[in-house]
């Protein structure tokens, strides 16, 4: 059972609950343990069915927010500015590198693990796709490191192999594709069924592709339950502001935890900086620090 299947859970949860009252017992959710350093895979979440039709034609009804062109590229840059010092997220296809945070190699344009399945997940639909790719012979070895930091099977060759396939149009599509199915698109539709503008829709998506899609407290669910505790969102009457600022709270919390890579310059000097001018839209110019370089897109 893959990542995927968790996503459906807390959409059809929440979409329930806006859309027809709270009147719906929701399916038991079943956590599992991680480190505090791992971003959040959760293969053994219990399997949810899709949420309602009609539920999400409401949904896909409100306006586009961050998934809209533009915006959809101001928020990869923005990520790309904190995974990598670089709003050229488009030249990052191709890193690879073991950050020593226990999730095995990292690469990618958003940072898929050997050791949380999304990158297992990419290359099997890559490989669906195109058979005879670079990668496709470390398919066995990266099915056996799922869940953990070993490089066993994949050195001395994986490294240079995602290189090599990262020049392959299909293999940047592939990523492309990925990234939304498992983190764009069911953060930006889950911050909408919160009633989150533009902004909170981004703050979304960044601690997804961050922390993973856990319902522990370092995963992406388990930071919004932590927040929804403390503050109301936009969707059940409350002040999205302090909502956004509560749920920022709870993700920096995770981001100290981590025995690794504990900088919270993505909130502290960028996400924070944009909430506290009002900026709920996410409105060009925007300009920011990441690490205390300077960041601007006009």
């Amino acid at each position: 059972m893959t990542r995927l299947v968790l996503f459906g859970v807390p959409i059809v949860i929440a979409g329930s609950i806006l859309f027809s009252g709270g009147d719906s017992e929701p399916p038991e959710l079943i956590p599992q343990a991680a480190g505090a350093g791992a971003k959040q895979s959760d293969q053994d979440a219990p399997e949810a069915a899709e949420p309602a039709a009609e539920d999400s034609e409401k949904i896909d009804a409100l306006p586009p927010g961050l998934a809209a062109p533009e915006m959809k590229e101001i928020a990869s840059r923005l990520v790309s500015s904190a995974d990598a010092s670089t709003l050229e997220w488009r030249s990052q296809y191709g890193a690879i590198e073991d950050l020593g945070d226990g999730n095995g190699y990292t690469a990618g344009i958003v940072g898929f693990c050997s050791g949380t399945n999304d990158m297992l997940q990419l290359v099997e639909s890559y490989t669906d796709e195109q058979p005879d790719n670079p990668l496709a012979r470390y398919l066995p070895a990266l099915r056996a490191v799922d869940g953990g930091d070993s490089h066993e099977g994949l050195d001395p060759g994986f490294t240079d192999a995602w290189r090599e396939a990262a020049e392959d149009k299909t293999f940047r599509t592939a990523q492309d594709r990925t990234r939304d199915r498992l983190y764009f698109d069911p953060a930006v539709r889950l911050a909408k069924v919160d009633g989150l503008g533009t902004l909170g829709q981004f703050i979304y998506y960044d601690a997804m592709v961050l922390h993973g899609p856990g319902l522990e407290a370092n995963g992406f669910y388990g930071i919004r339950d932590a927040a929804m505790t403390e503050a109301d969102t936009a969707a059940e009457g409350g002040d999205e502001t302090a909502y956004l600022d509560a749920f920022l709270d709870k993700s920096r919390i995770a981001i100290r935890a981590r025995t690794v890579q504990r900088d919270t310059s993505r909130i502290d000097t960028a996400q924070r900086v944009f909430l506290r001018a009002g900026n709920l839209e996410l409105r060009t110019p925007l300009v920011w620090r990441m690490y205390g370089e300077s960041f601007r897109i006009p």
